[in-house]
């Protein structure tokens, strides 16, 4: 029988299981060959100085902690392209050359075309257009993703010894609207900026909800929440998920759905009229 198999493009060690856990652990547990490129090495991420311990850098920790979570999500492959991270938009890390914004998009973009000819994913996922909450690292490989989506089936695009290959489907992730409708005011009953959130105070919640774009995939995680929560745990240098956690029944009440902006091929109404991602592929 043949597989289906679904490619994941993130920035950062966490944003697998911060953003997609519950869906990974799905699919994966319904046979689907899940494979995820990790653009980066996450080494401007903030770090207690006690995890290090055992570590000869940020990066070797975060790296450590994704292949934890990736154990447990069950990643046929982890794909990591080595970039220096390039930490929030307008800071100095975004600005030294080494770091994945100041990245040429296409050549980042052949990079992720090669993955995508040698996995040959029918299905595709990364980040929307505001890279989640707008880090730059998010919008590089986001546009880099949806570049090589549609030079993966260029002849003309060459890749050493991979033929041309185009996935049927590209999806961006999407920010679970009502809970973040919910967080503003019982951030602004706290006396909390809702536009300088986070340790750092660099999250913009209301940006974050003004760039969610129209979803049009549910797909039911609610059976699996404790396993993507499990994956979370592994990321404890960046607070393992960093918000409390409602109890399960709750939150399987109101986050037991992740939805999904289908890209291509484009829908005729923003409706959600999807519950799978593989609706409609072709396994030949």
């Amino acid at each position: 029988m043949p597989s289906r198999r679904l490619l994941l493009s993130f920035a950062h060690p966490d944003d697998e299981s911060f953003g997609m856990g519950p869906t990974i652990a799905r699919y994966v547990a319904e046979g689907v060959e899940v494979y995820l490129i990790c653009a980066t090495n996450g080494d401007v991420g903030t770090v207690a100085p006690e995890l290090l311990n055992g570590y000869s850098s940020v990066a070797e920790l975060r790296l450590a902690e994704l292949e934890c979570a990736a154990n447990i999500l069950g990643f046929k492959q982890v794909f990591k392209l080595g970039y220096k991270d390039s930490g929030m938009m307008h800071s100095e890390t975004s600005q030294d050359p080494a770091c994945l914004w100041q990245q040429p998009r296409a050549a980042v973009a052949r990079r992720v075309v090669e993955v995508i000819r040698q996995v040959r994913p029918q299905v595709v996922v990364t980040f929307n257009r505001y890279g989640g909450y707008g880090h730059p690292d998010h919008i590089a490989i986001q546009r880099a993703t949806v570049d090589a989506f549609h030079q993966a089936g260029d002849p003309n695009v060459v890749t050493d010894g991979l033929p041309p290959y185009r996935p049927q489907k590209l999806y961006y992730t999407s920010f679970p609207t009502l809970i973040l409708r919910l967080l503003l005011p019982i951030v602004r009953l706290r006396g909390d900026d809702p536009r300088r959130l986070g340790k750092n105070k660099d999250i913009d919640a209301v940006a974050i909800l003004e760039n969610v774009e129209p979803a049009h995939a549910q797909v039911d995680v609610s059976a699996y929440l404790e396993l993507a929560d499990r994956a979370s745990a592994c990321h404890a240098s960046q607070l393992g998920g960093g918000l409390p956690r409602l109890p399960l029944p709750i939150r399987k009440r109101i986050a037991g759905h992740q939805r999904f902006t289908r890209v291509y091929p484009a829908p005729a109404y923003n409706k959600v009229d999807e519950r799978d991602l593989f609706a409609g592929v072709d396994l030949d």
